[in-house]
């Protein structure tokens, strides 16, 4: 999600409203996965892909429900997303790195190490409007007590020249997982697992943060998230996708039936009015099955 959508990176303010207003119900699309995650609106395509972690594959959609595999060997990819040329970006626990697939199919690294060290294992990426790339790497891909060599699970952010900083080093215990750009692109949205609760930072117009502060932090479990032209937060929790305003005032919660968890969240379809939900049954990633993917139709739309 590149948080930019039909406002532009630079838009006005965005017109207030009620995101639940309306809804349609949640719908199953398609189910049999193991754990499905990264879901991602390819807007030329007019495709969604999303990922199946322990399946080791990246399928994609086309609406209403043709399902394919896009990329098998996916190297255990988690969060998708796509540069400003349209290039499918993933975040892969297997290679523990952000990668690009190129138009001709090749894969290349985008991030795998900082200051020399392997990063922990990337696992939810936004994309600026100028090209900078932002990504989460805590440590569920890997086993952290023999694996893990940085001595923090951050937030990086790649510069268009490439150049990869540590823009949060949170402490071992802390899990920076989802994250998503504000329609002005001015915050950045990022979940901590463990600390339940969603952070805000400043995007500065070089794209580093600061500012760092709570904006709820009584979630539960929050995961994956996704924004809507209005600012309002869906972030998906154990309890369902909890939807907030711009000021972290909770509208309410979508539930997704048949006992699974949301994982992740995604705007997709041609008016961007299809929210697009990953869940899968509670436990851990290696034992999970059940993995599958909602839709769900809202009244004002969201951004890819």
């Amino acid at each position: 999600m590149d948080g930019t959508g039909g406002l532009g990176g630079t838009g006005g303010a965005p017109v207030r409203f009620d995101p639940l207003e309306g809804i349609g119900a949640v719908e199953l699309v398609e189910d049999g996965f193991e754990f499905t995650e990264g879901p991602t609106w390819r807007e030329a395509e007019r495709q969604l892909l999303f990922s199946d972690i322990p399946g080791n594959m990246i399928f994609e959609l086309t609406p209403p429900d043709a399902i394919a595999v896009f990329r098998p060997s996916s190297d255990n990819a988690n969060g998708l997303d796509s540069d400003v040329d349209g290039l499918l970006l993933a975040a892969e626990h297997g290679k523990r790195r952000v990668s690009r697939t190129l138009s001709d199919g090749t894969i290349v690294d985008v991030a795998s190490a900082y200051l020399g060290d392997p990063l922990n294992s990337p696992n939810d990426i936004a994309v600026r409007s100028d090209g900078t790339i932002y990504f989460t790497d805590p440590p569920y891909g890997i086993d952290p007590d023999t694996e893990q060599v940085l001595d923090f699970n951050g937030v990086f952010r790649v510069a268009p020249d490439g150049e990869l900083t540590a823009e949060w080093m949170g402490a071992k215990s802390t899990r920076p997982n989802g994250l998503v750009l504000s329609p002005d692109e001015r915050i950045l949205y990022v979940s901590d697992t463990t600390g339940g609760l969603t952070m805000a930072f400043d995007v500065d117009p070089d794209g580093s943060l600061t500012g760092e502060r709570p904006f709820v932090d009584d979630v539960r479990s929050p995961d994956g998230m996704a924004i809507d032209t209005g600012g309002n937060l869906f972030v998906t929790t154990s309890l369902g996708v909890r939807v907030y305003d711009p000021e972290g005032n909770p509208w309410g919660t979508i539930e997704v039936p048949d006992g699974r968890v949301p994982a992740n969240c995604a705007f997709g379809g041609d008016d961007a009015r299809t929210l697009y939900i990953t869940a899968g049954f509670a436990g851990p990633l290696d034992d999970a099955d059940g993995g599958a993917l909602y839709e769900v139709t809202l009244v004002h739309p969201g951004l890819y």
